[in-house]
């Protein structure tokens, strides 16, 4: 009797050791940490976001070149705010595509704005303009370093899934799809704008 008690006890153990060599909780753990990740691009993007109406105050006295970029950049955060994916439209690579390229254009709107006050020493010597700038720049900083922590819990998570034992679990249990990596859609967009932060 009690052989019989140790051998089942052993064998439990062992099933349990095995489920747990299988993805049953490091798949769910990926999952869960690419999708905190991808919570803060998302918040950084909402950070950028929120700066940009501030910033409009500021150049509004400005020529009418910049008038025109400022209308842009203005349209261009209205449509980035308005495309929104879920930490469950992360296996859709549409979805991800079409964030990233409103974010892009989003980026490059407010790169173009930057560059295009330089000309004006007015807007550049007014000290909210000089905070807006730095934040901005701090910004698109923070959004780089959320995006390459996102892919990289992305990599583990669709590495997990993928290799044995763990995608035993992933694939009968979990049903676990790929999560997609997020790109830059435009040319050099997955680099920060360059501010200058000296007035002329």
């Amino acid at each position: 009797m009690r052989f019989s008690n140790l051998l089942r006890g052993a064998f439990a153990a062992l099933a349990a050791l095995s489920l747990a060599a299988c993805g049953i909780n490091s798949v769910p753990a990926a999952q869960e940490e690419a999708k905190a990740k991808w919570a803060d691009v998302e918040a950084q993007f909402q950070r950028r976001a929120n700066l940009i109406p501030n910033l409009a105050e500021v150049v509004k006295g400005a020529g009418e070149n910049e008038r025109a970029i400022l209308t842009q950049v203005t349209e261009a955060r209205a449509r980035a705010t308005s495309v929104n994916i879920t930490a469950d439209d992360l296996d859709d690579p549409a979805k991800v595509e079409q964030y990233a390229a409103a974010q892009s254009q989003l980026g490059a709107g407010i790169g173009r704005l930057l560059a295009s006050v330089e000309a004006y020493p007015q807007v550049q010597s007014n000290q909210n303009y000089l905070a807006l700038q730095s934040q901005l720049e701090g910004t698109e900083n923070r959004i780089a370093v959320a995006i390459r922590d996102y892919n990289e819990a992305v990599r583990k998570y669709n590495t997990t899934i993928r290799t044995f034992p763990d995608s035993v679990g992933a694939n009968v249990i979990h049903g676990a799809e790929p999560m997609v990596p997020y790109k830059a859609v435009t040319e050099g967009a997955e680099a920060a704008p360059k501010l200058d932060m000296t007035a002329n």
